[in-house]
Parts: structure tokens; C-alpha cells; sequence
């Protein structure tokens, strides 16, 4: 495992001096980000509050990002720091600090704080109070956010393993794989919970679905296929969360697809070519990508087809898209967050927040909420509901 991080780190350095993992990758120096033109904004989004985790901005990507549960925000520090917050003013409801440098989560549920590290601890605190419940070692460093559902807690590691945890003391219920590249893009697919599966992304561009009572494999589909000769253009990571919409499920490879599948037998509706290392958001007419040249996509739900496309945010390192309301809503790597149509990608609005921001907003009605590069969550108010 120590080469292979080795090499994963290699990885890091040299796509994110190609413009944030683009296919620039023929290039010494990264294109600089397109610059920002005036929009006309159709409404002011308001910071209504923030709160810092207490992390510096790290070398190396993390995946450190706010969880709503109820009315609460939980968050982590990547300096040991987990906090729980009121999700309506702010207020600090409760904060621990840990002799941990956390580096995944935190994911809520089930009663649950779960917060993992660079060193493959999985740490679960109690919702209400932040007190410890249980600590498992895990084989691998963990950067996305656990899932909790009933009395299992379901975690990825970067090795390429899907466990399977008792929610009530971490003891290993199961475990699944996939055989993983030996180079790969730092980041890690969360996994989601739906019905009686867990699903997940692997960097080897496979999306796969366990049963959770046992760990076997329900289906196993590749939305990512390798190409090119060199291990650069093989890359094909899923890296973002797969989005569940009902009885569909979608996701997106780098250097690969989008897909439609069904979310019991992983049987494909439509596919897209289209890269993205970031993300995917769905509502009942469009799927929404961001791309890794840093494009927001419109693909028609129904086919496939892509209806539209704003290409003036390109190497801007977009975050994934969420939905809010009628606008699909990126924030880039200056901290800028823009709020599209959902209509036509058109700018409706625009505000800056402290720093860079990499990990996906959260919505919840006309709050905005996301985490900064730097550690600070803050939370923005925009008209209606």
C-alpha cells in the first residue's frame, strides 16, 4: 500500500499542475483560469452565517465537507476538530477536538458523527453530544464521508475495499473490492446507501453495488474505460458521490461517461461522453455535471442528450453542481460561487467566499452551505425556498 500512495501522490502533483487534473496535460505551466466577466445578477445571495472548523488549507486534496442531519451541520477539521452546528444560525452546539488529522467526513445518520483519517481510523461520535462511541483501524487512508442506514455504517477506503460496520461498535460485518490502478486521482467515491444496497465508485471506473447484509455483489457496472498508452491518459476514477433519484442512479467517470442506470439491477439507460472528476446532480428534468475542463453541463434526463453548456467558467476548478430551486449552483477555485438557470446556464447570481472551494455545496431550502479549502463552513441565504 505504501507504493501505491506513493504513486497516488505523484499523481496529485502532477495533474494538479496540469489545470486541476484537464487534459492540458501536454503543457509545463497550467492555463490560468478564465477570467470572470460582469453578469447582471436577478438576486443577492446573503452569508448568513460561517464557522471554522480550525483547519489550515492542506497540501493535499482532502475530503473534508459539512453534513446536514435534521436540523444540525456537523463538520471536521483536518486538525482534529469536529463540531456540530444549528444548521438555522450557526450556533455552535457542540465541538471535540481529537488527537486525529482527520482527512474524510464527516457522514450523519443513525444517531452518528463519522469522521476518518489519513491513517485509516474510522472515529464515530454520538450525534448529540460528540462523545466517542468507537474507533475501528482500517487498512487504508480515508478521505470521502461514511454512510450510515439502521445499525450498519458503510465505509471506502482508497485501497479499493467497501466495508461494512456495525453502527453500534464498528465491528466488521463485511468487506468488498475492486481491483484499483496503480496511479489514480486523489479522491474517493462516497458511498450511498439505497434500499438494501450500498453503491460506490472505484478508480478503476467500475460503479458497484454490494447488499448490505451481506457484502455481495448485486451488479457491477464500468462507466469509465481505459484508453491512451501512458498511465495519465488511462485515468479513469470515479471520484464524486453517485446521485440516487428515485428508482435511477447517476454517476460520471473522469476521462469516461455519465450514465443512467437503474438503481436496483445497474441496468444502463443512456450514456454520455464527458469527464468530470467533480460531480453530478439530477432533478426531474436534467442531470448536471461539472466538467473536469471546468464547462456546467445540462444533459436531458430522459436521453442523454446534452442541452446546453456554459463554458465560462473553464480551469476554474468547479466544485460538483447542486440544485437549488430553479438554479444549478458550482463554487470555483477562488471561492466564487454562481448560481445558473437550470433553464438555459445562464448567470443568475454571484457571491465570493473566503477561500477555494473544492468540496460539493450542500442545499437545504434557500440555504446554501459549503466548506472552504481553508476549514471555514459558511452558509448563504438566497430569496424563496
Amino acid at each position: 500500500m505504501i507504493a501505491r500512495n506513493a504513486v497516488v501522490v505523484a499523481a496529485v502533483v502532477i495533474l494538479g499542475t496540469l489545470s486541476g487534473c484537464s487534459h492540458s496535460k501536454a503543457k509545463n505551466k497550467p492555463d490560468k483560469p478564465t477570467a470572470l466577466v460582469p453578469i447582471k445578477a436577478q438576486f443577492e445571495p446573503r452569508r448568513a452565517w460561517s464557522a471554522s472548523t480550525g483547519t489550515a488549507e492542506p497540501k493535499l486534496r482532502l475530503g473534508l465537507s459539512p453534513a446536514i442531519d435534521g436540523n444540525r451541520v456537523y463538520g471536521a477539521g483536518a486538525r482534529g476538530d469536529v463540531l456540530a452546528l444549528d444548521l438555522a444560525t450557526g450556533h455552535q452546539l457542540w465541538r471535540r477536538h481529537f488527537k486525529l488529522t482527520f482527512s474524510a467526513g464527516p457522514g450523519a445518520g443513525s444517531g452518528l458523527v463519522l469522521v476518518g483519517t489519513s491513517g485509516g481510523t474510522m472515529l464515530a461520535l454520538g450525534a448529540d453530544d460528540g462523545a466517542e462511541r468507537w474507533r475501528v483501524q482500517l487498512n487504508s487512508e480515508l478521505l470521502a464521508a461514511a454512510a450510515a442506514s439502521g445499525d450498519l455504517v458503510v465505509v471506502r477506503t482508497v485501497d479499493g475495499k467497501l466495508y461494512g460496520l456495525n453502527a453500534a461498535d464498528g465491528q466488521q460485518r463485511w468487506v468488498a473490492d475492486q481491483q484499483v490502478p496503480r496511479l489514480s486521482l486523489r479522491g474517493t467515491s462516497a458511498p450511498v446507501v439505497a434500499g438494501e444496497l450500498a453503491i460506490s465508485g472505484f478508480d478503476n471506473g467500475r460503479l458497484m453495488a454490494v447488499s448490505l447484509a451481506n457484502g455481495n455483489t448485486a451488479w457491477d457496472v464500468a462507466v469509465g474505460q481505459a484508453r491512451g498508452s501512458s498511465e495519465l491518459q488511462r485515468l479513469i476514477d470515479i471520484d464524486s458521490r453517485p446521485v440516487i433519484d428515485g428508482d435511477d442512479l447517476f454517476a460520471v467517470a473522469f476521462q469516461g461517461r455519465a450514465v443512467r442506470l437503474t438503481r436496483d439491477t445497474g441496468h444502463e439507460i443512456w450514456s454520455h461522453e464527458i469527464s468530470s472528476y467533480r460531480g453530478i446532480a439530477a432533478d426531474a428534468f436534467g442531470v448536471y455535471v461539472s466538467t473536469a475542463e471546468g464547462a456546467v453541463v445540462r444533459l436531458d434526463r430522459a436521453s442523454g442528450a446534452e442541452r446546453w453548456r456554459q463554458q465560462a467558467l473553464l480551469r476554474r476548478m468547479l466544485s460538483a453542481p447542486v440544485i437549488q430551486g430553479s438554479n444549478v449552483v458550482v463554487a470555483d477555485i477562488e471561492g466564487v460561487i454562481h448560481w445558473l438557470s437550470i433553464e438555459d446556464g445562464s448567470f443568475r447570481a454571484r457571491a465570493r467566499s473566503g477561500s477555494r472551494v473544492s468540496a460539493a455545496p450542500l442545499v437545504s431550502g434557500n440555504l446554501l452551505l459549503l466548506e472552504t479549502d481553508k476549514g471555514v463552513i459558511e452558509a448563504w441565504r438566497t430569496p424563496g425556498s
